[in-house]
């Protein structure tokens, strides 16, 4: 299993890879080591990721392992492509253009593994498998953005009284 997160220290992207085996998670940058959790993996035999193992959270959700700005990109492309045809006047130019987005979106989606995801630090784990993980979900991601806003909110205010 691999993990791919941004040290809470100096901002570096950490990937570390066999993390079933480790005890700490250190930053090659700057050495900041976060201790593995002992409820972070579940089972004995094989060990299945139970948690976020480099922050306190629990709420992971799966996602395909592809970037969304790579996505988006290709479905803005194929949308202009498809515009200019249109604008030209190429009906079949207009709907081959669509289709072949379409089916390149349907390809990635059927060829890319998945991976989970930390709500809270955006943690990555490959090979980790899917069980007991559902899709993303809005409420909890709201729920851990609100948590966020309502800590940086608290440390900018001034002390209250003085």
């Amino acid at each position: 299993m691999q993990i791919g997160y941004e040290c809470p220290t100096c901002s570096a992207p950490v990937h570390l890879f066999d993390i079933e085996t480790l005890t700490v998670l250190a930053c090659p940058r700057c050495g900041t080591a976060l201790e593995v959790p002992e409820d972070g993996f579940v089972g004995d035999s094989s060990r299945r990721l139970a948690r976020c193992l480099a922050c306190p959270s629990h709420d992971l959700f799966l996602r395909k392992d592809f970037p969304q700005r790579l996505g988006v990109g290709i479905v803005v492309v194929g949308l202009l492509g498809s515009c200019v045809a249109w604008g030209m006047r190429e009906l079949v130019a207009t709907y081959a253009i669509l289709f072949v987005t379409a089916l390149i979106d349907l390809l990635l989606y059927l060829l890319v593994p998945d991976c989970l995801a930390c709500y809270r630090c955006g943690a990555r784990y490959r090979d980790a498998g899917a069980d007991g993980f559902a899709p993303f979900d809005l409420e909890t991601h709201e729920r851990h953005r609100q948590q966020v806003a309502r800590v940086r909110e608290l440390a900018t205010r001034p002390p209250a009284g003085g």
